[in-house]
């Protein structure tokens, strides 16, 4: 469906449906239900988890249209890896030739360059009004990516 290399809106909408994040990423591949794309950093400077996230900083991301979650591979401007922010949320949807969106759940995991996981925002998710297989699906996905970086890290080493 979607155009290699060409400019790929990516949309983060709340448990409502409501645009919360808009912005421009370049498709890099498909593969099967993932969509790989790069995308600079569009929001302000922030320290975050020991890292600091600059505007510009490339991004690599792969969204899923079976998966109840997204991974963001993050670098500074040079290649050095920051680590891995990991949306938790429903699938990915491809609602045209180049837009692509998912409702995040406000869970998320940080791993760090080192392998370091933390899970964030689990007040925020607790406070959703998710239904029972909602909320089994996204702890569902946490444990999974949690898993994913485990075994990452135990094979690296």
């Amino acid at each position: 469906m979607f155009t290699m290399n060409k400019p790929l809106t990516v949309i983060k909408r709340n448990l409502y449906g409501e645009e919360v994040w808009r912005y421009q990423g370049e498709l890099i591949r498909r593969e099967g239900t993932a969509i790989y794309l790069k995308a600079p950093f569009n929001g302000r400077e922030v320290e975050f988890m020991g890292v600091t996230l600059r505007p510009g900083d490339p991004f690599e991301e792969v969204y899923y249209t079976d998966r109840w979650y997204n991974i963001f591979e993050i670098h500074a401007p040079d290649g050095v890896l920051k680590g891995w922010y990991c949306n938790i949320g429903k699938p990915a949807v491809e609602e045209s030739e180049e837009v692509i969106s998912y409702v995040d759940l406000a869970l998320d995991l940080w791993v760090s360059a080192e392998g370091n996981q933390t899970v964030l925002d689990e007040e925020e998710f607790a406070a959703l009004n998710l239904d029972a297989e909602t909320r089994a699906q996204a702890l569902a996905a946490l444990a999974e990516l949690q898993e994913v970086f485990r075994q990452k890290f135990n094979r690296d080493r």
